[in-house]
């Protein structure tokens, strides 16, 4: 059926496509004629219309001219030289392309860069999670959790989001997380402390579902770490100091 439907859009693009170029040709072609380009035509007996200039590509030297201009071999234009990146030259040419694009650029506010990260953020994680909102919804099924309960979970969540939103601008006012340089031993310590922090949900889950809800939301394959990990509103957070020159 997927199948089905990718290929009717396909044929349907192209049907379009090729109907909106035959309706611009054939507007330009009634355009031409409009406009008297089209040969004269005989309006009356013993009128002809005006003979035909001979066409110079039928004439030998003409012919001749042409089979030499498309023989003759043209200087080929030089490729530019090849040069061969080390994995760590890509490794820092990487670094300074993330620094340009998640860094702060030359005089930018923090509301201005707030605007230009913040779509860029969401973008990507549009479709992460909607398939996170899409699992819970089947887990939560799974396990019978009532909307109330849910609703309970949510307000929960809302003080691990600010928590979470302190503890990561608080790594990028120190320099822990840079995107102007590498700093892995950096990023480990932080991902070790939000991996703690979201681990700690579900003590909290725990007060709200009972054991058997939580022990079917685990056997359905849901993870509240995960999925708190992608809801977190990372478009809010602080933009990192200025690159140091």
């Amino acid at each position: 059926m997927a199948r089905t439907t990718r290929l009717l859009a396909v044929t349907t693009v192209i049907g379009v496509v090729s109907s909106a170029w035959l309706y611009f040709d054939n507007r330009s072609l009634r355009s031409e004629l409009a406009q008297g380009k089209g040969p004269p035509l005989a309006t009356k007996v013993g009128d002809e219309a005006p003979a035909a200039k001979p066409d110079p590509w039928m004439q030998p030297q003409a012919r001749s001219a042409d089979l030499r201009a498309r023989t003759t071999p043209a200087a080929q234009p030089a490729l530019p030289e090849e040069h061969d990146e080390s994995r760590l030259d890509r490794r820092a040419r990487r670094t300074e392309e993330f620094g340009a694009m998640f860094g702060r650029h030359a005089g930018e506010t923090e509301d201005e860069y707030r605007a230009r990260i913040g779509p860029m953020i969401s973008a990507g994680l549009l479709i992460p999670r909607a398939k996170a909102a899409e699992y819970r919804r089947i887990a939560e099924e799974k396990a019978h959790v009532t909307p109330e309960q849910s609703a309970r979970l949510d307000k929960a969540f809302d003080k691990v989001y600010g928590d979470v939103l302190d503890y990561t601008n608080k790594a990028i006012a120190d320099g822990q997380l840079s995107p102007y340089e590498r700093n892995v031993s950096g990023w480990l310590e932080y991902a070790g402390g939000l991996g703690t922090m979201l681990g700690e949900v579900n003590g909290q889950v725990g007060q709200i579902l009972s054991a058997d809800q939580v022990k079917a939301l685990g056997a359905s394959g849901f993870e509240w770490g995960e999925y708190l990990g992608l809801e977190a509103p990372w478009e809010k957070l602080s933009p990192p100091p200025p690159p140091k020159h």
